[in-house]
């Protein structure tokens, strides 16, 4: 039987701004895409729904703030300098918060950065996708390469930490092609970088292409060249791989995301927002209403817009643990395994499995914990399945 759950001290808050100016065909994010948004009400809004999971979490010390969209970067600043405010009335804040923006790189988000960073942004992470015109056609990016380069500019004259996004595995890309765009991008990095392979979700306007024959993406061959370099070119730049897809120096690893990573609790507010918040020795998972203009009148008339708040069973922990914690280069370490899941590693698997997965070089275990080899990894829906069967 799983052992009661600690309440974390800390805490870490995402808050969900849902609109962009477009939609890109790759993207299935809760995004949306509105003439006008009345930013007042939405101020208003988000403060009145940050204040419900401010009294359901009771007090924490919030490690990070990270707003992610849709664009946030169209948010008026005031509104996230409401927000960090209203945070730090009903939290401590720590003393070396991290607070994340995520912003597209044209010319009129990037015009505004100043302002973010004045209304206590200190990290930014822009959605540059691509360094090439063509590519970022095909991505359905609004921005061109030059803007990207221009933001990724001011985005290193506004803030000491700063991140920006690409995309790989594009249809016809090759290993070379690539190779050269990540030399390109690595000279314009300050410690951290996130590449992304290309994938097509279902019900996003790729899918459908796909499905009629009009996009061809790598094959497995090329996929496995085109990784194996993005490791092998990041690492020599001094920014191996702490996640699948994220890269960093030492010491510059996102660390609201590690939040997401490690299965530290975590508030989420505005629509379509997840959460995992510890509370009377169960960790429950919340969910926001996704539609905005409903979540919005949610919000007026109840002061949240709760879709689930349930305790998750023992196995539904140990699943998300693993599925989070492998993705991580270090793994899933022993003593978190126990203060969030309740139960020991070797509690928690078959132990057939496990030498199974270690002799086949997928996972190493010892008493440190669990983690996925580089080999893995590129295979780790694999080996998540096998271990939560």
């Amino acid at each position: 039987m799983a052992e009661t759950i600690a309440t974390p001290d800390t805490l870490a808050i995402y808050v969900h701004w849902p609109f962009c100016r477009s939609l890109c065909p790759y993207c299935d994010f809760n995004s949306h895409v509105s003439d006008h948004v009345d930013h007042a009400r939405w101020r208003a809004a988000l403060l009145r729904e940050l204040e419900h999971y401010a009294e359901l979490a009771g007090p924490r010390r919030v490690t990070s703030i990270f707003f992610g969209g849709g664009t946030p970067s169209l948010m008026a600043p005031d509104t996230a300098a409401a927000v960090i405010e209203a945070v730090a009335h009903h939290f401590i804040l720590d003393e070396d918060i991290e607070i994340t923006l995520e912003a597209n790189p044209t010319s009129v988000e990037s015009a505004h950065l100043a302002a973010f960073a004045g209304a206590g942004i200190n990290r930014v992470s822009l959605g540059i996708q691509a360094l090439d015109d063509a590519a970022l056609a095909f991505l359905g990016r609004t921005h061109s390469a030059e803007e990207a380069i221009t933001a990724i500019e001011v985005a290193a004259h506004t803030f000491e930490r700063y991140s920006f996004d690409l995309i790989y595995a594009r249809p016809g890309q090759s290993v070379d092609q690539w190779r050269r765009e990540l030399e390109q991008a690595i000279g314009r990095t300050r410690g951290h970088i996130s590449v992304y392979q290309l994938t097509v979700e279902r019900g996003t306007p790729f899918y459908l292409a796909q499905a009629r024959g009009d996009l061809v993406l790598p094959d497995d061959p090329v996929l496995a060249a085109l990784f194996e370099t993005t490791q092998e070119v990041l690492a020599d730049a001094g920014m191996p791989a702490y996640e699948i897809s994220n890269h960093a120096a030492p010491g510059q690893a996102c660390r609201h995301n590690l939040a997401y990573w490690q299965y530290s609790d975590y508030a989420g507010i505005g629509p379509g927002a997840h959460g995992r918040i510890t509370a009377a020795g169960r960790i429950h998972a919340t969910r926001q209403h996704r539609a905005p203009e409903i979540w919005l009148h949610r919000v007026e008339d109840h002061g949240h817009a709760t879709q689930t708040n349930e305790p998750l069973e023992p196995q539904s922990v140990v699943a998300e643990l693993v599925l989070m914690g492998l993705r991580l280069r270090c793994g899933i370490d022993a003593a978190n395994f126990r203060a969030r899941a309740g139960m020991a590693l070797d509690e928690a698997f078959d132990p057939v499995t496990l030498r199974r997965l270690e002799e086949g070089r997928l996972i190493v275990h010892n008493s440190d914990g669990l983690r996925a080899t580089p080999s893995g990894r590129q295979r780790l829906d694999s080996v998540v399945a096998a271990l939560v069967v």
